[in-house]
């Protein structure tokens, strides 16, 4: 047994806390601990802390404490300190929960021992949308639409608040999940009291949503996992995680005049993408660090989904120190924070040279202004080339030149190719970030004072992260010349982001139908994917705030922003945007008589109460939810339905049929949709079936709490490419018959028949968001396995932990170079005795009994996912370890 006697030591600050040395581990000459990256120091503290003998073995310890830069595939119980979620994915957690205590019942064990062990926060942000903008009343109509849309929802999330103990939900209203996180949930060093006395350790937490990775940051090791993932950590379950590799990037020079923390994060995603970091922590260091305030980092941080990291790790150091004092933290956690860090070598100085597995320098004297567009946030475009790059995309789209005009208040206007419908400022990645915030109200007070307004016809939006964004922008005196071109603020929450749009103007969404315009958006988030931001946004384009404004003034994403004018000033001369664009100085002054801790230590001192509305909700009560069968948001989810005390024997997969043939780079989006549910879907015919308007049916993220919507909304993404088929959507064919029908109903008919499903698919299956339900709906509409070239990290495990098998055609191959339609008879063979990464027999039958025989790889990485495969996924597993434990 390890002594761990050896590793504890108290700590002389305030609480004098005991805290567990990895330095340690070095004086007694058991692991050389001081050159390894700080995010290895990490989760070597968690194992030394965590060890028991039992769950986290001296073997664990040791293998991250003796680490190689090239990594391993040994598996790691790593235990996060907290677990954070936002509505969309939270409310399905939440749902599997209630569930589970109802199985649990079933069974004849205790249901009050379903219950979140670890730290719990949910941040209510992913539901408003933009219904209302451009006045002043649009903040309290959207909210007032969004109590009433979410109203059950909503009581659900309050009952779950006294129900589930160490689970604590912000309201909606009160900012983006990430920015509260890093402006107020964070600890950065977590202190903790066992009952023996206090201990101190770093805050680490696991998120529902991909871009956890922002709280890197400021230091805090967070990434995103599925809900499923989530859920088991919360009942005390350890992530299992391999032993990573770090990349280092080295950051050297200076952001030069006019570059913005947007364009590097652009920058580094175009970098990383391109490098392969799939499955890697990525950590930043090195000179240019100390030119880099903690909020560009952020920003940077935030976009590690995009560049394909586990995480992008800023480490803390005087910036973040005083990042943490501005935003309210208290003199005694500042110092307990600074101590400990330093104590543990997690501080950084500016001469760390750690050991990585490769180090990639960017310097950021040569990082340029940028944009990402039109699909994917790695397609970056530097914002000279932008216009050339527009040009050749509507080309690609039509040659044919149009012109439609539209009246917009008495306004008539020209709409052609090219033209902006959509600017909004945005999502949690900028509008964490003072500079370019306020840059972004600088850019519109000189514009206002050119004389420019922004076009008529672009629905203009502002989602601050919190609310503390506003203060500052009122504080500055800056609010009203952003609302004097039409930003109002529209809402705290991801919206447009994640495709909370709301409807475009009918006179510009008619114009657009009606010419077949290649019409465009731009937005300061982090996500463009297909059909994402709005459906009739054909092109959608990542920018930082300022940009966002200079383009929706010039109402056109086809222009060159160096040499065309942007606008005429009523005196008829040209305004370009070098006009209107702050200088550094500027702006780090508007932040300097701006920002004040005060302002945070106000906006976050009731930050669990909410408005009115939320006050006035009466939820239920009892340790079981009162499920209503005829809910059309909040339904029992089905997975615990057959579960019995021991799991049935796995076997081959024999007699399957393609539902999908898919391409490279199919997206989660692609694979459950967040944003509006058209009327002629599936779930659309079902909502309508159920008595609810079309007006009412909200979107599919926040009707995430009903199976039945997001079974039916799964691939239906109206820029679906099922290549079984040649049209876009949601659309299959069903194979006995040859009939087209929607996925949906060709998965019914299949599972009528007893006929299991597969999907082929091409490289990077499954990017995008940390979405649970991409894989519960994957499951529930039968499909057994996905044969993919690769997969993104998040949505391979989500895969997993539902049951299904994610298998990857060998280097080299996929279905195109095996000759494969998707119309063969697939058996899946030498399931019985699965194992991490063996290798099974695939045999395809054509339909003229030609077969083509293939091995592929089994992506379970570790026995833990092998023994999660078996229990047919990770919730049964769990509800069986909880029962077998009382």
């Amino acid at each position: 047994m390890f002594d761990t006697s050896l590793v504890k030591q108290k700590m002389d600050v305030h609480p004098r806390p005991t805290i567990w040395s990895i330095n340690a581990l070095e004086k007694e000459g058991l692991a050389k601990v001081s050159k390894l990256p700080i995010t290895i120091k990490i989760l070597l503290e968690n194992m030394l802390r965590n060890y028991d003998g039992k769950v986290v073995t001296e073997e664990d310890v040791m293998a991250v404490a003796n680490w190689s830069p090239s990594g391993s595939d040994k598996e790691l119980p790593y235990k996060p300190a907290r677990v954070i979620m936002q509505d969309f994915t939270g409310v399905p957690l939440v749902a599997d929960l209630a569930a589970m205590r109802d199985a649990v019942k079933r069974l004849g064990s205790d249901p009050g021992r379903v219950n979140p062990i670890v730290p719990s926060e949910l941040v209510i942000d992913h539901s408003v949308q933009v219904d209302y903008f451009g006045t002043g009343y649009a903040l309290d109509m959207n909210m007032e639409k969004e109590m009433e849309r979410n109203r059950e929802r909503y009581m659900f999330l309050k009952w779950a608040q006294s129900a589930f103990n160490n689970m604590r939900i912000v309201p909606p209203g009160r900012g983006i999940i990430h920015q509260v996180n890093m402006e107020y949930l964070a600890r950065v060093v977590f202190v903790s009291d066992t009952g023996s006395g206090p201990i101190a350790y770093p805050d680490t937490v696991i998120g529902t949503d991909s871009h956890t990775t922002m709280i890197s940051g400021i230091g805090v090791l967070g990434w995103g996992v599925g809900g499923i993932e989530a859920e088991a950590v919360m009942l005390g379950q350890p992530h299992y995680i391999q032993v990573p590799q770090v990349v280092g990037v080295k950051l050297t020079g200076e952001l030069q005049e006019g570059v913005t923390a947007t364009d590097l994060a652009l920058t580094i995603t175009e970098l990383l993408r391109k490098r392969g970091v799939v499955g890697k922590i990525v950590e930043f260091y090195g000179p240019g660090l100390k030119y880099l305030p903690t909020w560009d980092r952020a920003t940077v941080a935030n976009m590690a989904p995009e560049y394909g990291a586990t995480t992008g790790y800023f480490p803390v150091d005087e910036d973040t120190m005083k990042y943490l004092a501005l935003t309210g933290r208290d003199e005694a956690s500042l110092k307990l924070v600074e101590q400990y860090l330093k104590v543990q070598g997690m501080f950084h100085t500016g001469d760390e040279e750690p050991n990585y597995s490769e180090v990639i320098e960017v310097n950021l004297d040569k990082v340029e202004p940028s944009i990402a567009g039109p699909r994917n946030p790695e397609e970056r475009i530097p914002l000279k080339k932008a216009k050339q790059a527009m040009t050749e995309l509507i080309l690609s789209f039509s040659k044919e030149k149009k012109e439609v005009p539209v009246e917009i208040n008495g306004t008539t206007s020209t709409l052609t190719h090219g033209s902006l419908i959509i600017a909004a400022i945005t999502s949690c990645t900028n509008t964490s970030n003072p500079t370019v915030m306020l840059g972004a109200g600088l850019v519109a007070k000189k514009a206002v004072e050119r004389g420019l307004r922004a076009r008529p016809y672009v629905k203009t939006s502002l989602a601050p992260g919190s609310t503390v964004v506003t203060e500052y922008l009122k504080n500055s005196g800056l609010l009203p010349y952003l609302e004097a071109l039409n930003f109002h603020v529209t809402g705290y929450g991801c919206t447009v982001c994640i495709g909370n749009t709301g409807p475009i103007p009918e006179p510009v969404a008619k114009a657009v139908r009606d010419g077949n315009l290649y019409a465009t958006a731009v937005l300061s988030g982090n996500r463009n994917f297909e059909g994402r931001i709005h459906p009739l946004a054909r092109g959608a384009f990542l920018a930082s705030p300022m940009l966002v404004v200079v383009y929706a003034l010039a109402g056109r994403m086809d222009i060159d922003l160096y040499n065309e004018p942007i606008g005429i000033d009523p005196n008829g001369r040209p305004v370009y945007m070098r006009d209107i664009w702050p200088t550094m100085a500027e702006i780090k002054e508007a932040i300097q008589n701006a920002l004040v801790p005060e302002l945070f230590k106000e906006k976050y001192s009731d930050v669990f109460r909410g408005n009115q509305l939320w006050e006035q909700l009466k939820a239920p009560s009892g340790e079981l939810y009162a499920w209503d069968p005829s809910s059309t948001y909040i339904r029992k989810p089905p997975f615990f339905d057959d579960v019995s005390l021991e799991p049935s024997k796995v076997s081959s997969i024999k007699g399957a049929r393609v539902l999908l043939l898919l391409g490279d780079r199919i997206t989660t989006d692609h694979i459950s949709p967040a944003n509006a549910i058209p009327i002629d879907s599936p779930a659309g015919k079902y909502l309508l079936a159920n008595g609810v308007k079309p007006e009412d049916f909200n979107t599919y993220g926040s009707r995430r709490g009903n199976h039945e919507v997001m079974m039916r909304g799964g691939f239906s993404n109206v820029r679906l490419r099922n290549l079984l088929v040649d049209r876009e959507g949601g659309w299959t064919v069903y194979l006995p018959t040859g009939e087209v029908m929607s996925v949906y109903d060709a998965a019914m008919k299949y599972k009528e028949q007893g006929i299991p499903l597969i999907i082929l698919a091409g490289k990077q299956y499954g990017t995008g968001s940390s979405r649970d339900w991409a894989a519960k709906a994957t499951y529930l509409l039968g499909v057994k396995a996905v044969i993919a070239e690769s997969f993104e990290r998040i949505h391979r495990s989500n895969l997993v932990d539902m049951g299904v098998l994610p298998l990857q055609f060998k280097d080299g191959q996929g279905w195109k170079s095996l000759g494969l339609t998707g119309k063969e008879v697939f058996d899946i063979l030498g399931i019985e005795d699965i194992s991490p990464h063996k290798e099974l027999t695939v045999r395809a039958t054509g339909p003229d009994g030609k077969v083509i025989e293939f091995n592929v790889i089994a992506r379970l990485d570790t026995e833990v996912e092998v023994e999660y495969y078996r229990h047919g996924g990770i919730l049964p597993f769990v509800m069986r370890k909880i029962i077998s434990s009382s």
